[in-house]
């Protein structure tokens, strides 16, 4: 059960959910000072940063084992944590309950997702009031995959127009937005995919955040074209750590990455071991992300896909660097 209550002061939600072991949404009031900043902040302000994705559970009966994942990766003190928003808004409260977990008693600054694909405007401005109230000023606003049942809402046709509108209603958000190292998957060209990611930043977006790709050179080839278009924002390298075979096709499917010989013969190697494809997958992603640093992309986020020892392996593979 949930229950909003209304504050005329200062728009405020009390989400108020009665499942066993679970803390209630915190009133906007009663947010402690933390130590959370923007993420543009962070990112303009720390030469080398390391941040990580996690995902809500998609049931309430799954809660209480993600937010012991998600505690754990925050206790490894990462510059961000990003909190994912289910297909057609399925997560809504459980992204802002993690979310508000990681902040407001982790002291962690965070990145709440959003998605217009299955929302309309109205739930995009509540959306946007309960992540104020609970003191997230920064938002990652995404188009969202097409549900599976393929309903969809018209009110947004593009990420574009939902950053808009989520800039005209809270000026001071901290807006990110995603981009598709070798083009989206939807986009036939991969110059019309720039051209719609330059109307993205123009709309308001204050830094981007790339889907995974496994080629550090087509990342650099990106990098390039966008700052030709002017694209001058800041963009953190979105990295996927292949743990088990069985991530490869969905990755390549959500990502249309291109996927080196070296990285098939990886997988082709040790795909069969659990233990050794692990390891093999967490050497492989320190090595692009120390390729990346080398380079001068200084700003890496990982999807640690609620695993908190896949990100302490990287972090302690790093350690060092992020000094």
């Amino acid at each position: 059960m949930s229950a909003f209550l209304w504050n005329t002061d200062r728009i405020c939600y009390i989400l108020s959910i009665n499942f066993a072991g679970r803390a209630a949404l915190p009133h906007a009031a009663a947010i402690k000072e933390s130590e959370a900043m923007k993420i543009i902040d962070i990112l303009n302000s720390k030469e080398v940063t390391l941040s990580f994705e996690v995902f809500p559970p998609k049931t309430e009966a799954g809660f209480a084992s993600v937010a012991r994942a998600t505690h754990k990766i925050a206790d490894l003190r990462p510059a961000f944590m990003s909190v994912t928003y289910g297909a057609a808004g399925s997560t809504s409260k459980n992204t802002a309950q993690i979310a508000a977990d990681l902040q407001n008693i982790y002291d962690v600054s965070v990145l709440a997702h959003l998605t217009c694909v299955a929302s309309d405007r109205a739930k995009v401005a509540e959306m946007v009031r309960l992540y104020q109230s609970i003191g997230v000023e920064n938002i990652m606003a995404l188009r969202g995959d097409i549900p599976k049942d393929g309903r969809v809402c018209h009110d947004y046709t593009y990420a574009s127009d939902m950053i808009a509108d989520i800039r005209e209603q809270a000026p001071d958000l901290c807006i990110g937005g995603a981009c598709y190292v070798e083009g989206h998957v939807e986009c036939t060209r991969q110059s019309d995919d720039i051209k719609n990611l330059k109307k993205k930043v123009d709309a308001g977006c204050d830094f981007l955040t790339t889907q995974m790709f496994f080629d550090n050179n087509m990342m650099y080839n990106f990098l390039y074209k966008i700052r030709a278009a002017g694209i001058e924002v800041p963009v953190c390298a979105g990295i996927m750590p292949i743990t088990n075979e069985k991530q490869v096709g969905r990755s390549v499917a959500l990502s249309g990455a291109t996927i080196p010989q070296r990285f098939r013969q990886m997988v082709d190697r040790f795909g069969d071991d659990p233990e050794k494809m692990k390891q093999a997958g967490v050497i492989y992603a320190t090595g692009q992300i120390i390729d990346l640093i080398a380079n001068g992309v200084t700003h890496i986020h990982v999807y640690s896909m609620n695993k908190p020892d896949i990100a302490a392996a990287i972090r302690d593979n790093l350690s060092e660097i992020l000094k």
